[in-house]
């Protein structure tokens, strides 16, 4: 299968008197509208079938051969289908970028778009599905019986407190990669750049402490990948405050939250906690006074990664601030997914690792925070999506982690 961008101006928009746009259409005075006219992504034949013994071959009766075969030895679904070259791109819908929950159907153009940049950044096919229900177990029951047909499952804007236990649970059951992007792609992003922005200004991640806006998927992924990857402290503040040990409102989550992380015990409120930070990431969506950014320490680092608008305005945060960073393209370094996401599952693919570990996602890290090298200035922590170097990088360090983890089967 291949993904590919459709002609907007396509037969498939036509409306059914002859071929008129009907009079509600959006086409003419918004061109995102034109560009998703139907579908982004179409399927396209790796080979051909021009006669009938192409047909043959294609289908029956050649088919039957090769299903035979993989009936008697599973293990060659892997060479003679698209399994282990294609991703399942899951979602329910119910925590769609900034838009929440919108359900199934209005998810999907943001299903399909996820699909493209998997293929265009990564070289893997991916395929959206977006299901009709919310509940845990309906959900990990519907990915387990659709996984024999996809070699990996992305899931993706799933919301907080289920996506962890969704993806645990498959983790559990499936013997493919299994991977929530909003935690672990945005973690591994934010890691490459922290350990670039250290090494900027002479200090290593176990010099810095650093306090998390947000304590949803997100958040709870880049404290634990923080601290896998040997941060001095890092703490995380929801709406009520620091995520602590003495809080008893804390749910399972922010419980298990809490013995890992805050070292240092700070209590109460986020704009307190600042007092003295070397580094601040956002990925809550609310706003953070001034006052607050300007009582970090000196040569801090915020990255404030809400869209479209940062925790705190970048012409703020520079004032305070020796690094700074957003999750919009129009200001310098970008924190965003599609620096990781395309290149992990290549990796993994390519070896058909049985899961997606610690260690491949900190090699990731670290191996996008390599291609900006020598190249490295306050306002170049971390590359370009459109950087060529990106998905090989990746792909290649998260290849070698799972052989060196015993991941890796193939």
């Amino acid at each position: 299968m291949a993904a590919e961008i459709v002609n907007p101006r396509s037969d498939s928009g036509a409306a059914q008197d002859g071929g008129a746009e009907p009079l509600d259409s959006f086409d003419a005075f918004d061109p995102a509208f034109a560009l998703h006219r139907g579908g982004k992504m179409a399927v396209q034949a790796t080979v051909p079938v021009r006669d009938k013994d192409d047909l043959s071959l294609a289908y029956t009766p050649g088919v039957a051969k090769v299903c035979s075969a993989i009936a008697e030895q599973p293990e060659l679904v892997h060479d003679y289908t698209w399994k282990s070259a294609v991703v399942a791109v899951v979602t329910d819908g119910t925590a769609v970028l900034g838009l929440g929950d919108i359900g199934p159907e209005a998810s999907l153009p943001v299903m399909e778009g996820k699909a493209i940049l998997f293929k265009q950044f990564g070289g893997v096919d991916a395929v959206p599905i977006a299901l009709d229900c919310t509940g845990v177990d309906e959900i990990v029951e519907t990915v387990v019986r659709l996984a024999p047909s996809f070699g990996g499952i992305n899931l993706e804007d799933i919301s907080a407190p289920r996506c962890f236990e969704i993806e645990r649970r498959l983790q559990e059951r499936l013997g493919i990669p299994v991977f929530h992007d909003d935690q672990h792609g945005t973690a591994v992003v934010t890691l490459a750049a922290l350990r670039n922005a250290a090494r900027l200004t002479g200090r290593t991640l176990g010099q810095l402490r650093a306090v998390i806006s947000g304590a949803g998927a997100a958040g709870v992924a880049i404290a634990k990948m923080l601290i896998e990857a040997g941060i001095g402290d890092v703490s995380v503040a929801d709406r009520k405050g620091v995520v602590s040990r003495d809080r008893e409102d804390l749910t399972p989550v922010k419980r298990e939250l809490a013995e890992l992380s805050n070292k240092a015990g700070l209590t109460g409120s986020l704009e307190s906690a600042l007092a003295g930070a070397d580094v601040f990431i956002g990925v809550s969506g609310g706003t953070v006074p001034e006052s607050a950014v300007a009582s970090m320490a000196e040569g801090a680092f915020v990255f404030a990664m809400a869209n479209p608008n940062p925790e705190v305005h970048p012409e703020v945060a520079h004032k305070y601030a020796a690094v700074v960073a957003t999750g919009r393209s129009d200001f310098p370094n970008q924190i965003n997914n599609v620096l990781a996401f395309p290149g992990i599952f290549a990796g993994a693919l390519q070896v058909r690792a049985s899961r997606i570990t610690e260690g491949m996602k900190i090699a990731a890290a670290e191996a996008l925070a390599a291609v900006v090298g020598d190249d490295l200035a306050a306002d170049y922590v971390i590359p370009s999506p459109f950087d060529e170097r990106v998905a090989p990088a990746v792909t290649a360090a998260v290849a070698a982690a799972a052989r060196a983890e015993g991941v890796a089967r193939r």
